[in-house]
């Protein structure tokens, strides 16, 4: 491709790509497809791009083209590879100005420099950085940046290769320009610092962007570029001034205002200090030994006692809190129970440790994360009043302790209270009794204190189990608070039915649960949504337990079911609802052929909330587990609701719908549970079953699951079944034996097993394209003994059952074989005998024995 004739069509081209018009854009899209492979096509690109006199989204579209096709063409071994010759070309102009006015575009020049650097660097561009190192020094504003910002993405690309070799590369390129990094750090940095208090917002949020930049190229090299970094001086100095630094910004905080462009970019700065320790102390444990001390006296200080007030912001303190928590959980500052077989750096890490966490240090913190981090905030109890199910959402928020602060600070006290329960749990006995007795309704404070207090007990439950007399406190003081129906007092109703959930599998007397269900009960019926839809969390874990006995919970039973119902409707929020189906389907598991009685309510509501989840998957799963648990629950009487529940598993299990990607697995199962709790066979039932031949291609776990289904169709009406769908299942299961594994060609033969055992006449017609394969491998010695065990029991049934059929197989395979059938007959009887040791089941055993003996009134010559 000729640069000088080809610019101006190329450039014609992507202006045409950037259109709206589908019938300018479709064809431009060809277009460009067709040049990706064409020599010199990614030289006229730079051009392009690098043209900034040229329209914005024109020279973007370039970028990206340039881009994609590093991905698809810059290797030598790919198909249509670009020359060394055009390669060179490209890499000296991508480095050769570092003026991109657009940031989204210098971002995206960043990226691509990046992603040849992980193709090309060193070895084939060993130019690359030391002309980054040299741009990052001129004095120009624009130039210094977009250079500092390709660094940053070239670091973090090769930081990221794995392989050794690369690695000792990165080491080597750590190395060299550790140095260099940290000075330019430093140097931005200190700039920033001598900017804040001038007043200049763009000369500010301009050094402070270098700093960040300078900052993420120094984190990649420290953490992922250093061998043994704590015998390095200049990383341990590094590491060792973040604290000093940290101080520094956190102060600047103060005078930059929430409102100022600069606060986001002051913020993320700050965090990324916490992410360099956070990281290294991850990759290197060992190493950060010597910053153990610092770490957590920074923490502690800043998140527990008032150096923190005025500066700190809620990210930040998680992070502190997470450094804390890594520290008290990394298992290599945990001794062996034998102190001399330790790691001498674990023992040394170890004593750094028990000489912060003092009995002063851990009682300040355990009491700081009561009293102050678990209290509910003005924010939640807004929230709690105008968006209830939005507040269970929040409280129940998964895997986000790492970036939440309530979750951070629950997941941080069951740790620290778990390294140090003997140090903690006096305190947290002694902060539970000055709590005894009812609290006045009018002492807000002390509710919440009360509702804090209760969190943390409920959180060490473990730990407290021998401390804690939980029924007597259960009986005397949790059960009252319960009682109390003031709307003021629903923060502790709902933190003490908490609280009873996590104590019942721990420490709750059987004999008290009648109490518990009457109080559940009565708080299903609360004024408020959260308390009733925290007791239905207590109800799943109390009907989950080990210790859970139907008896006791069956006079509660219709109160309870018909309040989770009224609850069900109520809600709107798809998670909400998600979370009560769960808890009616645990309950319906449970107490099984009991729910008969009170389920017509729920049946009469599941085919309403189906069509209103149409959009919701997720909750269509869940309407899906609690059918399970119905069907099973109703045994047969579930034939009535196959006006509703056959097309709900039509449309679960037909992959041609797009909703399969949810709901096939648990569609599946009630498929499963249907057939096996179904009284005889219907029309539709049978119908449904045109969706499996899609589903056996699928070759995924569910397969096992569709070979029960089948096994299920065959043992409920094998006549009816085998007419109907017999020559579909006998294409797929000859297309499934030719590449499935051994585990799935025993569950293709166990099925054709059942049809010959169920019906002897039927089976083997239906089947016969399949049974050549099996006599075949009986006469050929299959290895597996597993396959060969199963081809016997098919065999078995044949010779036993249907001998004209086994007759006409004989002379067919003698044929194929070009032997006599006698001879055929005798090599099959030989390896047959010789490979009975392979039945371990006694039932095949036994069929393989009277097949044989069949065959010894014969007047066969061979005998």
């Amino acid at each position: 491709m000729d640069l000088n004739s080809a610019s101006t069509v190329v450039l014609q081209v992507l202006t045409q790509a950037t259109s709206q018009d589908t019938a300018v854009l479709k064809p431009a899209e060809e277009q460009l497809k067709q040049w990706e492979t064409q020599p010199g096509f990614y030289s006229v690109l730079l051009n392009i791009f690098t043209n900034h006199t040229l329209d914005i989204n024109v020279r973007w579209l370039a970028v990206l083209y340039f881009k994609n096709g590093i991905d698809r063409y810059w290797r030598r071994v790919a198909p249509h590879a670009l020359s060394e010759e055009e390669k060179s070309t490209l890499r000296a102009g991508l480095i050769t100005n570092f003026n991109e006015p657009i940031n989204q575009i210098a971002t995206q020049i960043a990226v691509l420099i990046a992603k040849v650097a992980r193709l090309d660097c060193p070895r084939q561009w060993p130019e690359l950085i030391p002309t980054l190192i040299e741009s990052v020094k001129v004095q120009d504003d624009l130039r210094q940046h977009r250079a500092l910002l390709t660094f940053y993405h070239v670091t973090k690309t090769l930081a990221s290769k794995r392989l050794s070799a690369d690695r000792k590369l990165f080491y080597d390129l750590a190395s060299g320009i550790y140095s260099f990094a940290c000075s330019l750090w430093n140097h931005h940095t200190d700039t920033f610092l001598q900017q804040v208090s001038s007043g200049n917002e763009a000369a500010v949020l301009s050094s402070l962007e270098r700093t960040l930049l300078s900052l993420k190229v120094l984190r990649k090299l420290t953490v992922n570029g250093i061998v043994e970094p704590h015998k390095n001086m200049e990383v341990m100095g590094f590491l060792h001034g973040i604290f000093e630094r940290l101080k520094q910004f956190l102060e600047c905080s103060r005078s930059i205002g929430a409102d100022n462009v600069c606060r986001d970019r002051l913020e993320k700065t700050i965090i990324l200090f916490t992410k360099v320790l956070l990281d290294f102390l991850d990759q290197h444990p060992f190493s950060f030994t010597p910053l153990i001390q610092r770490s957590l006296e920074f923490s502690v200080s800043y998140v527990f006692t008032e150096v923190g007030e005025g500066v700190t912001f809620e990210r930040f303190i998680v992070q502190c809190m997470n450094l804390i928590k890594m520290i008290v959980k990394n298992y290599a500052y945990k001794p062996s129970k034998n102190f001399e077989d330790s790691n001498p750096a674990t023992l040394e890490a170890h004593k750094i440790k028990m000489a912060f966490f003092t009995y002063p240090t851990l009682t300040e913190i355990c009491r700081r994360l009561v009293s102050h981090y678990f209290l509910l905030t003005e924010e939640e109890l807004t929230m709690w009043e105008e968006d209830p199910e939005g507040f269970t959402a929040e409280e129940t928020g998964g895997d986000s302790w790492k970036y939440s602060l309530r979750p951070c600070t629950e997941v941080l006290f069951i740790d620290i209270f778990h390294e140090y329960n003997q140090t903690l749990t006096p305190v947290l006995l002694e902060m539970m009794q000055t709590l005894q007795g009812p609290t006045n309704v009018e002492d807000m404070n002390a509710l919440l204190i009360k509702d804090a207090v209760y969190n943390a007990v409920g959180l060490a439950a473990y730990e407290l189990f021998d401390s804690v007399d939980f029924d007597q406190w259960f009986k005397n003081q949790l059960l009252p608070e319960l009682q109390v129906i003031h709307n003021r007092y629903k923060p502790l109703r709902r933190r003490v039915i908490w609280l009873i959930g996590q104590w019942i599998s721990v420490r709750f007397k059987s004999d008290l649960r009648p109490m518990l269900y009457e109080a559940i009960c009565n708080l299903l019926q609360d004024q408020d949504l959260v308390v009733r839809i925290e007791t239905a969390t207590t109800l799943k874990l109390t009907v989950d337990d080990f210790e859970f006995r139907t008896d006791q919970f069956l006079p509660y039973l219709e109160t309870m079911f018909t309040l989770l119902f009224q609850l069900l409707q109520q809600v709107t929020e798809c998670d909400t609802k998600m979370h009560v189906l769960h808890v009616l389907s645990c309950v319906i598991e449970r107490v099984n052929v009991q729910i008969r009685p009170y389920v017509g309510c729920l049946v009469q509501y599941l085919p309403l909330l189906w069509k209103q989840s149409e959009e919701h998957n997720m909750l269509r799963c869940a309407i899906l587990t609690t059918l399970i648990h119905l069907v099973q629950g109703l045994g047969a009487d579930s034939k009535n609701l196959y006006p509703f529940l056959l097309p709900v598993i039509q449309l679960s299990t037909d992959v041609s719908q797009p909703p399969h990607v949810y709901l096939l697995e648990d569609g599946l199962e009630l498929w499963l549970v249907t057939l096996e709790n179904s009284p005889c066979i219907t029309p539709e039932l049978l119908r449904i079953f045109q969706n499996m031949s899609p589903l056996l291609e699928l070759s995924s776990e569910s397969v096992r699951t569709c070979f029960k289904i089948i096994n299920g169709y065959i043992f409920l009406s094998s006549t009816e079944f085998l007419q109907t769908y017999a020559v579909g299942l006998c294409q797929s299961f000859c297309e499934l034996l030719k590449e499935i594994t051994t585990d799935g060609q025993v569950q293709v033969l166990k099925v054709v097993e059942n049809a010959l055992k169920v019906n002897p006449v039927l089976g083997p017609q239906m089947f016969q394209p399949i049974l050549p394969c099996i006599f075949r491998g009986i006469i050929e010695g299959e290895r597996y003994p597993v396959v060969m065990s199963t081809y016997l029991g098919v065999m078995g049934r044949v010779l036993l059952q249907n001998t004209s059929f086994f007759s006409s197989l004989l002379n067919e395979m003698a044929h194929k074989f070009n032997q006599e059938m006698d001879q055929l007959l005798g090599n099959m009887i030989e390896m047959w005998v010789d490979r009975m040791d392979n039945i371990t089941q006694p039932e095949r055993r036994k069929l393989s024995a009277l097949a044989l003996l069949s065959l010894l009134p014969s007047d066969n010559s061979q005998f």
